[in-house]
């Protein structure tokens, strides 16, 4: 018995000796149906992919779509031409067509387009499948991507609305006069976030070179040079594990504001989230993973160390040691991998990741962390083992946004960072490198600043209630397979 492929290689042989091209490059003007079914009635032109088809003797029934939405379509051996309608029988699903005709309603009370002539535009010799995997093979779906488009509407609808998300922050920004920029991908040293690099070479200059972490230090340049409003969005790169929650590389939205702080930005923030959901969802109040969450403002505030101390019995600052803390967790008995962790700062993010980010459900402010893990920002005033730092975290632990004031006296700077070297050498990967030439630029002046950045896809998976940030990534990361690299 032969396979579905060849039996569609001969209808494509067979196409081609009737002297048909099966795949012009010419197409009329194309209607979206989506507008075509508004309309009711009239004459259109559409093009798209077959998605069923009926055949009942000298009738057949159609269901093209397009990107816009889908239709039923008539085709009768009357109204098409023997010749013309012996042709459908070359044809699959799959294939795509152009076909003119009118507008009517049937009996059963469905808009249909009765086909007056038709073509194929292009013809596919792979089958869809009767039906997709969903759920049950989640990784079949990501690595046969246009496929999953084509048979999971949903799917494509959560890309447009990351795609509607991004050119609203665009709106928003714009209108609260920011510039947008562009900054460099690669880096002859990464920096801006606890994170851990990729690293290329450069040829030509016979240099390693970085993909970014993040923009940081390089929006902050433009703010010594000047600037006072600035943001980007773009792609960062980080050297570390795949999970719901985390790709390799993933799109930020980064701004810098001369002449603000952290508690500003906190205001800043929240109209921004309001603006976004209600253009997205036209309401507030949203649902995620079966959770109703509420993002009218104002948000809850709650310090870094009291969620620990609330939710841990723990307070950190009365364990500076490394040490001392592990056996305090230990005493506690609460399970971490000490394998992965070796200095006080990894312990501690690790520490409040696990007992207090996942009970975090409405939005809230979690602020002024450890100093030691903000080595860019400024410390308080009143207690300097405290950051001028705040994140936004929702929905069970999905941290949206970080943000802080920044350390602008070089002095200070030079020397957070020189602590960093020191604690990369203890085994705190995540460590920031020291950049002499950011530091000089700062020793050219910047101004008193507050720093911000946001991922993306943490947004559209809240706004598109996806647990998972593979269903918001057009071609998320995956594994090698095979001798290919998906």
């Amino acid at each position: 018995m032969k396979k579905e492929s060849e039996l569609r290689l001969e209808k494509l042989e067979k196409i081609i000796k009737m002297g048909i091209d099966p795949f012009p490059s010419d197409i009329k003007q194309k209607q979206e149906i989506a507008q075509i079914l508004e309309k009711k009635e009239g004459s259109f032109n559409i093009v798209g992919k077959i998605m069923s088809i009926r055949a009942h003797g000298k009738s057949t029934f159609i269901d093209i779509i397009d990107a816009s939405g889908k239709i039923q379509v008539y085709f009768k051996a009357d109204e098409i031409g023997e010749n013309n309608y012996n042709l459908l029988k070359l044809i699959d699903n799959g294939d795509y067509i152009e076909v003119s005709g009118e507008l009517f309603t049937t009996k059963a009370g469905e808009l249909t387009l009765s086909a007056k002539k038709f073509r194929i535009v292009c013809k596919t010799l792979s089958p869809l499948p009767d039906k997709w995997f969903g759920l049950k093979d989640m990784e079949l779906r990501y690595r046969k991507r246009p496929l999953d488009l084509i048979m999971n509407p949903k799917v494509k609808k959560s890309l447009k609305t990351r795609s509607k998300i991004v050119s609203t922050l665009r709106e928003f920004m714009n209108k609260k006069g920011f510039l947008e920029v562009e900054t460099p991908i690669l880096q002859p040293i990464p920096g801006g976030a606890a994170a851990k690099p990729f690293i290329t070479h450069y040829n030509i200059l016979d240099q390693d070179m970085y993909l970014r972490i993040a923009p940081e230090l390089y929006l902050k340049r433009l703010i010594v040079g000047g600037f006072e409003k600035v943001f980007e969005i773009g792609r960062n790169f980080r050297n570390e594990g795949l999970s719901h929650m985390h790709n390799p590389e993933f799109t930020s939205m980064e701004f810098y504001w001369a002449y603000q702080d952290y508690k500003s930005l906190m205001k800043f923030t929240e109209n921004m989230i309001e603006y976004v959901t209600k253009k997205i969802k036209k309401k507030l109040e949203i649902e995620f993973q079966g959770k109703k969450i509420n993002l009218k403002t104002p948000y809850k505030v709650t310090a870094f160390d009291e969620l620990i101390k609330r939710d841990s019995s723990i307070d950190i600052y009365k364990h500076l040691n490394f040490e001392d803390l592990k056996k305090e967790v230990e005493k506690n008995k609460i399970e971490l991998d000490f394998s992965q962790i070796k200095t006080w700062p990894k312990l501690v993010d690790e520490l409040y990741k696990k007992v207090s980010r996942p009970k975090i459900i409405e939005p809230i402010f979690v602020i002024d962390h450890p100093i030691i893990l903000t080595p860019l920002a400024k410390a308080k005033e009143c207690d300097e083992k405290k950051a001028q730092r705040f994140q936004l975290v929702l929905a069970g632990g999905i941290e949206l946004v970080n943000a802080y004031t920044e350390q602008n006296n070089p002095v200070e700077q030079e020397k957070s960072l020189e602590v960093q070297i020191d604690l990369r050498k203890s085994g705190y990967e995540e460590g920031e490198m020291l950049d002499k030439s950011y530091v000089e630029a700062l020793s050219y002046g910047l101004p008193p600043t507050a720093g911000w950045g946001m991922g993306i896809e943490r947004l559209a998976m809240l706004l598109t209630d996806n647990y998972s940030i593979k269903e918001v990534i057009p071609f998320p990361t995956l594994k090698k397979k095979e001798g290919r690299a998906l």
